[in-house]
């Protein structure tokens, strides 16, 4: 879970930063408004590149998360049934026990 927090913080110091810098360095950069409008598309496509980027990082983590989660959960699954089996073995075993002793006594 903290890894997660870690991550999401990460991403999104990441795009803040990456606006903050980009915003910058066309406020202080002397260029022609076409020179500029080309700049700001071209960082808006290397944005949206490195966005996707990690949207695909994020979610191939997620999918590696949950497929670990459902196996665990599924281990854990078959762990309780096995308890429950044996639990249910060793109780029936004290009834057939009682049960016999019961009818020992009845004779």
């Amino acid at each position: 879970m903290s890894e997660q927090k870690n991550f999401g913080a990460f991403l999104m110091g990441f795009v803040i930063g990456s606006l903050a810098g980009a915003i910058t360095s066309l406020l202080l950069a002397p260029q022609t408004g076409e020179e500029t409008r080309q700049i700001i598309k071209d960082r808006a496509i290397e944005l949206k590149d490195k966005s996707q980027e990690t949207f695909e990082e994020t979610k191939k983590k997620a999918e590696e998360a949950y497929k670990e989660i459902l196996s665990k959960g599924m281990q854990m699954g078959e762990e309780a049934l096995e308890t429950v089996e044996e639990e249910a073995k060793a109780v029936k075993k004290k009834v057939t026990k009682a049960s016999e002793e019961l009818e020992q006594e009845t004779d």
